[in-house]
Parts: C-alpha cells; structure tokens; sequence
C-alpha cells in the first residue's frame, strides 16, 4: 500500500532484509545495555541515519565513541558508542545489501513493463481525463448546476438563479441570495447602480465567472434554462489598479484599460466595469463615462457597467441598447437584499446612510441643500419607484401565503379524501372475509347437516317398529329444512341440531361408556376408551389414537353377532347412492361410514403417524367431513415434519395450518377438505 517493495519479491530481497533486521536487533541491544550500565534514562534514537543513546554532557563516565549531536539546550550528546561502531557499520552494509536487492527488483519489473509503455502512458493519460471529468461532475452536484445552453457570441444572455462560485463555496448552498438576468437581443449593455454593499460588484464578477467556467467545459452554479453566449475575448475592470511602480493613478490605471478595451472590443466580447467614471471630478467622470459606454454599445459588445452616477442612469432613456438594473435595498433597515431588478435604476442612499451612522444632523441637512435639483428630483422618483416597488411585493407575499394556505388546505382534503378510499377498501376487504367466512359456515352447517341426514337413514333402515320409523323420518326432515336454511341464510350464531330440543332431557347417547371398556366404531373396528370428554370419547384402536362423538360408539360385539367379526362397513350418502340404494329385502341393515375428527400422533414413530393419519385422512374424506384436526405435539418436530410434508403433498387438501395458540398451536395441524 505504500509503494514499498515486499520482502518476497525475492529470495535474495528477503533474505537481506533479514540479515538487516537481525543487524539492527544486535545493535539497539547493544546501546541499550550500554545504557543500563551507565544507570541513563532514555531510549536508542537516530541521528543522522546512526543509532545513538542520550548522555548528559558533564557525566564522568561517558563512555568513548562518535558525538552526532546534541539537544536543543546542549545539555545531552547523542553518543555512538565506540564498542557500537562495528554493529552499527554492519548495519549500515546490511541496509545497503537490501536495497541493491530492492532496486535489482524494480530493474525486473521495469524490463517486464518497458514494451507496455505506450499503452501505461495512454492508461494515465486516460485516468487523467477520467479524474477531470469526474471533477467536474462532482463539482456540478455539489453546487447544484445545471447544463446551460451555449451559442457562440453574439447570442442573448439568459441567467437563471445566478450564485457567484466562491461565495457559494465560502458561504454554502442556503446562505446566498441568487440572481436572474436576462439581456435580450437588442440589449448590449446593462448599467447597474443601488448602494454600497448591496451586491453590485458580486453580480459582476459573477457573470464573469459563469462564462469563463462554461467556456471551461464546467457546469456552473446556474439553474435550469440559462444561456449562456461563447465570447472570444473577456475584459474586466474591477478594483483599484492605482501603481507606484507604474506611475499611475486609480483613474489613470482605469483609462489604459478602458483604452485597450475600446480598441478591440466587438459583437464577441463581454465587458464587466466596476464604478465606471469615478476617481476623478464627477461631471467630468459621467462624461466619459457615457461616452464609453455608448461607444462599446454601438461595437455590439456585452457590457455590464456598475456605477453611482445619476447623470449615467438617465442614458438608459435616451440611447437604445442600453437598459438599467438595480439592486434592491430596504429602506426601513437600510438592509441590501441582494435581489436584482432589471428596468429600473437604484437610489445610493448616501445620506441615508450617513444619517444612520450618526453624522451630525445639522452636516446632514446642508449636504441635502447642496444636492442639484436634478439629482434630487430623480431621487424622489426612483423612491417613488422603490414605493409601489415594495406595495406590489407586499400584496404578492400576501397572495403567496393565501395560495400556500389553499394548498394545504388541499392537500388536507386530499389527504381526507384518501383515508376515506382506504376505509372504504377496509370496509370491502372486511365484507368479503364475512362473506368468505359466511360460505364456510353455511357449508359447516351444509355438512353438520348431510351428516344427520345420512345418520337418521341409517337408523331408519334398522328401524324394528313403526315408531322408530317415525322419528328416523321427522329427523330426516329436520335435517333436510336445517340443511336447506343454512343454504339461504349463511353465517349464524351456532344453533342446536335438528332434534336438539327433544334429545335434551333424554340421556346423552354413549353416557354409559366407562375408560377402559371396549367398544366397537361404526366402520367396525373395535377398540378401548381411554377417556370420555363431555360428549365426546378418547378411544385407542390399534396405533390409533381417536376423539369420537359418543353417540356413534357402539357395544364391542352387537345382538346378533359375535365378538370380533363386526359388519362390514357401508356408506349410506343419499347423494352417491343410487336407485334401489336401501337395504334390501331380507339384508341385514349396516352401519354408516362414520370417521374421527381428530387423531393424536402423540407417542407414535414417524412411520407409524404417518398410517395413522392416512387412515384418518381416508376416514374422513370418505365420510365427507370438511377437515381433521391432527395432534402430533412439539417435541423434536419429527412426526410434525412428516405430517406436514403429507398434508402438503395430498391433492385432496384444500389448505393446512397451525391451530391457534390457545388451541395447541404448532402442535397442532389443522386440515381442511376439498
């Protein structure tokens, strides 16, 4: 990173480099032993490219050897001792045998790069224009320029939002007051007058500045649409060019520039004058100095003229091509402002001033006595100018803030208008999740419903009196009516099951069950109750583990039959029966398919939840049930994994996910049916 060559750019270069440190190792021991033994403070140091120790000048013991200095006051000599010199010269052998190494190095190096030369020197020259235009595009984003249009002179002159360069690099972006000037084409020469410190002589060397830095090629702190002409020459006369050497006088020094100014100046030209016809008797100054500028107007060339003489103000009425600018002050605060207004001339405010820096008030009012008449009266319009000046500005500040209040007050109704789009998008997005959510509840009860339906055909089919018959096909109508109801009327507060009323004060069917008892399913397989849940049954069948309704368990071997051979099972839908779907004549009735609504994995190998939940699954869809609740438990995740990957693989599941927390959460899947 620094340029220096590396240790194993060689062999030979590593191994000096290591002699050299070893010899420099053996010396700074050396001098620090000299200097424990002489009981000194201090540390080795150089001095002129020798390592030497600090002695004080009056110690009795100093040891013999080389003085190669000594402090600021003279009170320690830097000693080489002698018992050193021979570490310090082997040092100094060593050193030089690294760099002959280092330089051997470069002199590879150089061989290996000579035949690129060209190329080398077209990459830095390349780099070079690079970082230039690198340069100039930062500096562009810095000052927030933008690209002006550029014609060659004569061309007119658009400036907008004009901020002097360096004020701006000195002051920053926020702290100055930019500028817009506009020459149109028969305007050539602009005379700009306004008091002191107001700014005139910013603007001039201003406009100098923008138009050499874009016939640079740099983009200058100006806003979008300016144009700018390409002028072939550029003269400025700004400051006091008085010389002792050269024997010339502020005027003087002004007259040899005006004069090389008048023998070339032409249509390609920009002239910038600061304080034209001063440094010498007024009227004799105003004089020649309209006659300049008259002169240049008539070249074609671009003049900017500042300058505090009213006689040189009342030109811009008489000649054409020349107009006035100025450059606004307030005269409440006698603050400058800075802002240019173009047409009108400006007031000096002299006595102003004056008046506010306390001159005597008596001195003030002969000065007014003695200012002409015609001074005095152009004073009096351009106040009068200057009046209706800041009364405009007033009504338009005043129409500014009714059109910023306007605005915010559109922007808030705007703004109202778009919470109120979103409410109303709330409100559809809720509607539709309420009919979403209406759907599925009206197909829940559509289910619940089928399910009853399907349950009292199959008891009516093992009806033995009339009675039976009877109630099977009042439940059949109920459910029919129930099913046919939550077809129109959608979501509902949970309600009872057709029959509900009647079955309330009879004893819940399965009551008798007991943990422990064996008992048989409708689909036929038989198992043992582990637990009874209000009207639900825990029943272990096999590896399963299932939560039935009570209601659909029945003995372990029925009337009839004997224990372990239960009837076959067979499903009763009246949806997918066909003609002459009921029992037949002398055929045993048989039980509806009936399947679990929820299956626990818990304690079971992945291999073994995975057939329990096939089956439950397989159970389930057979009895058209809308979803399973499968309870696979925390744990390492294993079971839950497989469980997941089943779910997600099945065609016949329409969605899955975790329960709520309150109801298991990720121990928990929950399996809705297609």
């Amino acid at each position: 990173p620094d340029g220096a060559v590396l240790d194993s750019a060689s062999p030979a270069l590593a191994r000096a480099r290591g002699e050299a440190r070893q010899a420099r190792d053996r010396l700074i021991q050396r001098l620090e032993a000299i200097l424990r033994e002489l009981g000194l403070e201090g540390g080795v140091t150089l001095r002129e490219g020798r390592y030497v120790i600090p002695v004080p000048r009056e110690l009795r013991r100093r040891p013999d050897g080389i003085v190669h200095g000594e402090s600021a006051s003279g009170a320690t000599l830097f000693l080489e001792p002698a018992s050193a010199i021979p570490l310090g010269n082997a040092l100094r052998e060593a050193e030089a045998r690294a760099d002959r190494e280092a330089l051997a190095v470069l002199r590879e190096l150089t061989e290996l790069l000579r035949p690129l030369a060209g190329a080398i020197a077209e990459a830095h020259e390349m780099c070079v224009a690079v970082d230039d235009l690198a340069a100039r595009a930062r500096y562009a984003v810095q000052v927030g320029g933008h690209r002006p249009e550029v014609a060659p002179a004569p061309a007119s002159l658009h400036l907008v939002s004009v901020r002097h360069p360096l004020l701006l690099d000195r002051a920053g972006p926020g702290s100055v007051v930019p500028f817009d000037l506009t020459l149109d084409p028969d305007e050539r020469t602009v005379i700009l007058s306004g008091p002191n410190t107001g700014g005139k002589t910013v603007l001039l060397k201003a406009v100098g500045l923008v138009s050499l830095l874009v016939q640079c090629g740099v983009i200058p702190p100006v806003g979008p649409g300016s144009r700018v002409p390409i002028f072939q020459r550029v003269f400025a006369d700004i400051g006091d060019r008085q010389s002792i050497a050269a024997s010339l006088s502020t005027f003087s020094a002004h007259l040899v520039v005006l004069r090389e100014v008048l023998s070339t100046a032409g249509p390609t030209t920009l002239v910038l004058l600061d304080e034209i016809g001063g440094g010498t008797d007024p009227s004799e100054g105003a004089a020649l100095a309209a006659a300049v500028l008259l002169a240049l107007t008539r070249s074609g060339a671009t003049t900017l003229a500042t300058t505090h003489l009213g006689a040189l103000k009342e030109l811009a009425g008489r000649e054409s091509g020349i107009v006035n600018a100025s450059l606004q002050f307030e005269a409440a605060t006698l603050e400058p402002t800075y802002r240019l207004v173009k047409g009108v001339p400006g007031r000096s405010y002299g006595l102003a001033i004056a008046r506010r820096l306390g001159l005597p008030a008596a001195v003030l009012a002969d000065a007014e006595t003695r200012v002409p008449a015609a001074e005095r009266v152009l004073d009096q319009l351009l106040a009068g100018v200057e009046e209706r000046a800041r009364e405009q500005a007033a009504r338009d500040r005043a129409l500014e803030a009714e059109a910023a209040r306007l605005a915010l007050e559109r922007a808030r109704l705007e703004r109202e208008a778009y919470e109120q789009r979103e409410q109303a998008r709330e409100l559809a997005r809720e509607r539709r999740e309420l009919e979403r959510e209406g759907r599925s509840a009206a197909r829940k009860y559509l289910l619940e419903a089928r399910q009853l339906v399907e349950r009292a055909i199959a008891q009516a089919r093992e009806a033995r009196d009339e009675a039976a018959a009877r109630a099977a096909r009042r439940m059949v109508e109920e459910a029919a009516e129930a099913e046919a109801r939550a077809l129109q009327e959608g979501p509902r507060a949970p309600r009872a099951a057709p029959g509900a009323g009647r079955k309330a004060a009879e004893p819940a069917p399965g009551s008798r069950w007991a943990p422990g008892e064996r008992v048989r399913l409708e689909s036929g397989v038989t198992g043992r109750v582990l637990e009874i849940r209000a009207d639900e049954a825990v029943i272990q069948a096999g590896s399963l583990r299932l939560v039935l309704p009570l209601d659909s368990l029945l003995p372990s071997a029925p009337p009839g039959e004997s224990p372990g051979r239960p009837a076959p099972p067979v499903a009763s839908r009246p949806d997918r029966a066909g003609p002459g779907a009921g029992p037949r004549s002398g055929e045993p009735a048989r039980p509806a398919v009936s399947a679990p609504l929820e299956v626990d994995l818990r304690g079971l190998t992945g291999d073994e939840a995975e057939q329990a939940v096939l089956a439950a699954m397989d159970a389930a869809v057979s009895a058209d049930q809308p979803f399973l609740r499968i309870i696979h438990g925390k744990g390492t995740g294993v079971v839950r994994e497989r469980v997941q990957r089943l779910v997600r693989r099945d065609q016949r599941v329409k969605s899955h996910s975790f329960a709520p927390p309150a109801q298991g959460g990720t121990g928990v899947t929950l399996v809705e049916f297609a």
